[in-house]
């Protein structure tokens, strides 16, 4: 872990938007969802949600250059879970959607807490999706075809959503909050033992400021002993 590399993990935590994310509707393409992830990274948002029925989603395509290593994924079985957890979490559900309610993406206010829909490739936002959105938003066209891609819609209108934060100053201090961010920078920082601890049920050990761990052989300690603990549960 170099410095450098430490240093721009945390300024990236610090930028990173806990009230901003998007949900998609069984977008089933790996492409358009790592493509998505991709946008997400670089506009500052910290995890997304999938309506997935099958299983937990993971993004694991080339797509993502690397962004599946930055973005938290969140599945639901259904998009009804899945809104109403949002809503009852105060963030807005806005649909990319062509209706006649539809409103112009950038009218709409992204400093409020937000959550971006975006439809599957074939049939678009559901009508249940439609119906439990709080607002709609279209992209003015000129054309002859009246879309665009999944993952290229997503990533006009979330442009204009990191625009908006970006003149409202929302960038210029941390907004996660301190167990959420601390969480991150040890896994961001420390991946592998990230996943040792998350396997074994170990809570996580204390960072240096260079982002290394405080008390290694501490650590090594404890998990030595857990995995001892284990073995001889299965003895017993």
């Amino acid at each position: 872990m170099t410095p450098e590399r430490y240093e721009r993990i945390r300024q990236t935590l610090a930028m990173r938007q806990p009230d901003l994310t998007v949900i998609t509707d069984e977008v089933y393409k790996p492409h358009n969802l790592a493509a998505i992830a991709r946008t997400c990274d670089a506009v500052g948002i910290p995890k997304i949600h999938h309506v997935w029925p099958r299983d937990r989603y993971r993004l694991k395509t080339a797509a993502t250059a690397g962004s599946a290593d930055w973005i938290e994924v969140q599945t639901h079985a259904n998009i009804e879970t899945g809104i109403k957890e949002l809503q009852d979490k105060g963030i807005k559900v806005v649909a990319a959607h062509l209706t006649d309610r539809a409103i112009d993406y950038r009218d709409y206010d992204f400093t409020q807490p937000t959550a971006l829909l975006m439809g599957t490739e074939r049939e678009g936002v559901s009508d249940i999706a439609s119906d439990m959105a709080d607002e709609h938003l279209v992209i003015p066209m000129r054309g002859m075809v009246q879309s665009f891609n999944v993952s290229v819609a997503a990533a006009i209108i979330l442009n204009e959503a990191h625009y908006q934060r970006q003149r409202a100053g929302m960038y210029d201090e941390q907004r996660l909050p301190q167990p959420w961010f601390d969480r991150l920078l040890f896994e961001w920082c420390q991946p592998k033992i990230a996943r040792l601890c998350r396997e074994s049920g170990l809570s996580y050990p204390t960072l240096r400021e260079d982002g290394e761990l405080a008390d290694p052989q501490g650590f090594s300690d404890r998990y030595n002993a857990h995995k001892a603990e284990l073995a001889q549960r299965k003895k017993r």
